[in-house]
């Protein structure tokens, strides 16, 4: 009998051991994870500013509808037009948070630009899909063209969460400005 108990006492001891150990793996294993994280930073980004980038020559931008937005020069000349996802998309989020975008068009309301306004994404993942020419994907493209085009979060993998809630946001603005036409 004694045996017996000597054996019990020893493997009792050996599973506090390997739970001891495992405990601090999986902490040691946290932590580690937790120092290669981004903290989340709030990415200031103006509709101006996006704007500008394309139109340098921009001085306002009107409000043409509950979607629509004209973008004019100092004379009130026409350069393009703008859309917003920030009134409607709420409701998506990406990795951190809403992700409302801006599309920029030229008098043609063709594609120039796609890009996130203020958001709170992960720096590395947005520069990832940036890389990828995932905002791009849209440019030069007509409302019913880029419609029917869909840039699939699937093929940039680290940032699919990203991505999706940006596609939608480009889905769901681009559906209501076709709706709401000039």
């Amino acid at each position: 009998m004694p045996a017996l108990f000597v054996y019990y006492e020893t493997i009792s001891k050996k599973m506090k051991k390997l739970t001891l150990f495992l405990v601090l793996s999986v902490i040691a294993v946290s932590l580690q994870a937790q120092q290669h994280k981004e903290p989340v930073v709030v990415t200031e980004v103006s509709g101006m500013q996006v704007v500008k980038s394309i139109f340098p020559e921009a001085a306002e931008i009107v409000q043409a509808n509950e979607v629509w937005f004209k973008i004019v020069n100092a004379k009130k000349e026409l350069l393009g037009y703008c859309l917003s996802s920030k009134p409607f998309s709420d409701g998506i989020k990406g990795y951190n948070g809403t992700t409302p975008v801006i599309v920029v068009m030229d008098n043609s309301k063709v594609i120039k630009k796609i890009t996130l306004l203020t958001h709170s994404e992960t720096r590395s993942y947005i520069a990832k899909l940036e890389r990828q020419k995932f905002f791009g994907c849209w440019q030069g493209l007509t409302i019913r063209d880029a419609l029917n085009a869909k840039a699939t979060p699937d093929t940039y993998s680290g940032a699919t969460l990203t991505a999706g809630a940006v596609r939608r946001n480009v889905d769901l603005v681009l559906r209501k400005a076709n709706e709401k036409r000039l």
